[in-house]
């Protein structure tokens, strides 16, 4: 038997419960002139009340009025003060239910309602199984279908055979969505992911199971076993073109699915579902691995980053003392030469009594070191994380589907350079600005080590930037992707009114003219409440 929806209380309240809040009952329950003719032609009070709220319930929310049912108090207060009844009038009504029934009738051939039999229903059972690959939910599927109903003016049928209904068109579609990604795999394509259920991977678990074990690593190590996992998976060579037509929400809630399964488990799940399965699993798995991979080398060069500082750090605390020692120096250097100038005494008497000279040039020469000490930046120390990024980067940069934007490309053809692909010994500096301070210090650069740490270190900024992406990532994806698109931007009305003034007002007079007429023919027929008949 196919899984019944079951929806909550307040979900069965919010499809099926009459409404209470002002706003809603004038949008549904404000009854026109012609639905006053046709209630006033009932004779008793009664069952003009009666009737106008099975009028106003079948338009919302759209279902029949059950036995015995208790009607809201604002629901009897806004229907009374429209036909200039009492409350109480509603106590007496469908004493008989032949009355009900008539009445049903009557509004049926009145306003063209239909119930939910025959041709009408098999056209609404189609719509509805063409609504369940798009639905996101349970309730949503259900809102829908009751006001796919409202629009068709079909009279709802049961809460539970709306649930029955609903979970056969859930079935189906998922039954659709899991042929569809199934047929377009071949043979061998089948056999590979089949075979994830099947090898074992580090010892004791199988592939499936080793794949699925992944999270943002910290180090060169994490960094090489995302990258294992991300090879193998673009080993299996599965295009991303086979879930092309499976909404996105159908592919978020087929992954948490296969990760709940143990190997075993998955095997015994019917071919279709299972291969639907592994193939959303392995894409999906794809794309979060090399978003893990990014993520991972970002925080790598942070770590580098902050050790390079740390570095700059340490060198100043080391070089305290030895400043306040040169500072002390020149500093009584400086008063000697004060007092010989003062006593008009030679001065290199002073600088001899000092030191000497070849005191005087050891300061000048330590002053300089500590210049240099208390100025130096970390780009001085990042080289030292070279070994670290070398570990992976030609391996990242391979494996990964870098794209940028055109001011990114001398920033990847310099990580092509970086991964091997492509071999030269000049080594481009047009990724990095003019002003950049990598300038000044990869003048001094032995080995291009420091220029491949700036490219490394460039390739993150660029990530985070948006300026590069990868193809089908969910966090580094090409930020186009995420906007929307010119064409339905354009086709989107700006405003909810027209831009030339004329027309609005035009459209104001119309509608004031068309209200003034209701409002006479109302006045006329009586049927404006609490008015007076007399002209004062």
């Amino acid at each position: 038997m196919p899984r019944r929806i079951m929806l909550t209380d307040r979900q069965r309240a919010a499809l099926l419960d009459l409404p209470t809040d002002e706003a809603d009952m004038l949008r549904h329950y404000t009854l026109a002139d012609d639905d006053l003719e046709i209630i006033h032609a009932r004779r008793r009070p009664r069952n003009r009340f009666g009737f106008a709220l099975q009028l106003c319930v079948l338009r919302y929310p759209g279902r029949l009025l059950a036995p015995g049912e208790v009607i809201p108090a604002a629901v009897t207060r806004f229907l009374a003060a429209q036909l200039g009844l009492r409350s109480d009038d509603l106590v007496d009504y469908a004493t008989r239910d032949e009355t009900r029934r008539e009445h049903l009738a009557a509004l049926r051939d009145f306003y063209g309602y239909k119930m939910f039999t025959g041709r009408g229903s098999r056209v609404l059972k189609a719509w509805l199984e063409s609504q369940a690959e798009t639905a996101r939910s349970n309730e949503d599927l259900a809102r829908r279908f009751v006001e796919q109903c409202q629009a068709t003016q079909t009279i709802l049928p049961g809460i539970t055979v709306i649930e029955r209904l609903c979970a056969d068109a859930l079935v189906a579609a998922e039954r659709r969505i899991d042929a569809r990604v199934a047929d377009q795999l071949d043979d061998d394509m089948r056999s590979q992911l089949d075979a994830l259920l099947t090898e074992s991977a580090a010892g004791s678990v199988t592939r499936f199971v080793w794949l699925r074990q992944f999270e943002v690593g910290q180090n060169s190590a994490d960094m090489n076993r995302l990258l294992n996992r991300l090879e193998f998976l673009r080993g299996i060579a599965l295009d991303e073109s086979i879930l092309s037509h499976v909404p996105p929400h159908r592919i978020a809630r087929l992954r948490p699915q296969g990760e709940r399964y143990f190997a075993g488990d998955l095997r015994d799940i019917s071919g279709d579902r299972r291969l639907a399965i592994l193939a959303v699993c392995t894409l999906e798995w794809r794309s979060a691995i090399a978003d893990a991979v990014v993520e991972t080398h970002d925080r790598i060069v942070g770590k580098t980053w902050r050790e390079a500082k740390r570095a700059c750090d340490a060198r100043v605390d080391d070089a305290k003392a030895a400043l306040k020692d040169t500072l002390q120096a020149f500093s009584n250097l400086g008063s000697a030469l004060l007092e010989a100038h003062e006593d008009q005494a030679p001065l290199s008497d002073a600088v001899q009594n000092a030191g000497g000279w070849s005191s005087l040039k050891g300061l000048v020469a330590t002053a300089a070191q500590l210049t240099n000490t208390l100025t130096a930046d970390p780009l001085a120390h990042v080289v030292h994380g070279y070994h670290r990024f070398r570990r992976y980067a030609p391996l990242m940069l391979r494996a990964l589907d870098i794209h940028g934007a055109p001011v990114a490309e001398p920033l990847l053809a310099a990580a092509s350079i970086v991964a091997g692909t492509e071999t030269t010994a000049i080594r481009p500096l047009t990724f990095l600005r003019r002003s950049s301070k990598w300038h000044r210090h990869l003048k001094d650069d032995d080995g291009n080590r420091l220029w491949e740490v700036a490219v490394l270190c460039h390739l993150r900024d660029a990530f985070r930037s948006g300026d590069i992406w990868l193809a089908h990532s969910r966090r580094y994806g090409d930020l186009k992707d995420a906007l929307v698109p010119t064409e339905v931007a354009r086709a989107t009305p700006k405003l909810a009114m027209p831009f030339e003034p004329e027309a609005w007002l035009a459209d104001r007079k119309s509608r004031l003219a068309d209200g003034l007429q209701r409002l006479a023919r109302a006045a006329r027929a009586g049927a404006i409440p609490g008015a007076s008949r007399r002209v004062p």
